[in-house]
């Protein structure tokens, strides 16, 4: 008896030692299933209509640095910031900076949020998370919400809240840019 309980830890570490390897994901499996609105991982990709009733994937813009911006038109920091965000891809738009505008219409309206982007002079793509899709998968927590993401498809930077400044968002757009390969 006394030899097996000798034996039980080494059998123990025998088998977490077969385990591991077993077990493992390849790098990249595991970098993408854990998709998470964290810097560091994958953004999670969402497929939404725009206000030109055209599909958009996040992952269509693969290779392109991406700010997706999570919003409403009742959010006040949300209102106070997008004219630095548009003035920024104006900027930067030529070099393949795209800013997606996620308007939270589950929170919101169509209506709403196409009168205040069109108000405001916007022309970035205007999207649409009807279903509140893409707030789940991003774990929105408050509006504005921004996500710079790398054109690897990784999360750079995440900013809860708002206003943005316009010299932040330059410096975070010049960190994407250059990024591109």
């Amino acid at each position: 008896m006394h030899s097996l309980q000798r034996l039980a830890p080494t059998i123990l570490l025998l088998l977490g030692a077969l385990w591991i390897p077993l077990s493992a994901l390849e790098p990249q499996a595991a970098s993408e299933a854990q998709a998470a609105p964290f810097a560091g991982f994958y953004a999670p990709d969402f497929s939404l209509e725009s206000a030109d009733d055209e599909l958009i994937s996040l992952s269509d813009l693969r290779g392109q640095p991406v700010l997706v911006n999570l919003w409403a038109s009742w959010c006040g920091p949300c209102r106070a910031e997008m004219p630095a965000m548009q003035r920024v891809y104006e900027r930067y738009q030529d070099q393949g900076f795209v800013i997606l505008a996620v308007n939270a219409t589950n929170q919101d309206s169509r209506a709403e949020a196409t009168a205040f982007y069109n108000e405001l002079g916007l022309s970035y793509p205007l999207l649409f998370d009807a279903d509140g899709v893409v707030s789940n998968a991003y774990q929105l927590r408050a509006l504005p919400s921004s996500f710079f993401i790398l054109p690897d498809g990784r999360i750079q930077e995440v900013v809860i809240g708002g206003p943005m400044a316009e010299a932040l968002l330059i410096i975070r757009v010049e960190a994407l840019l250059s990024e591109v390969p």
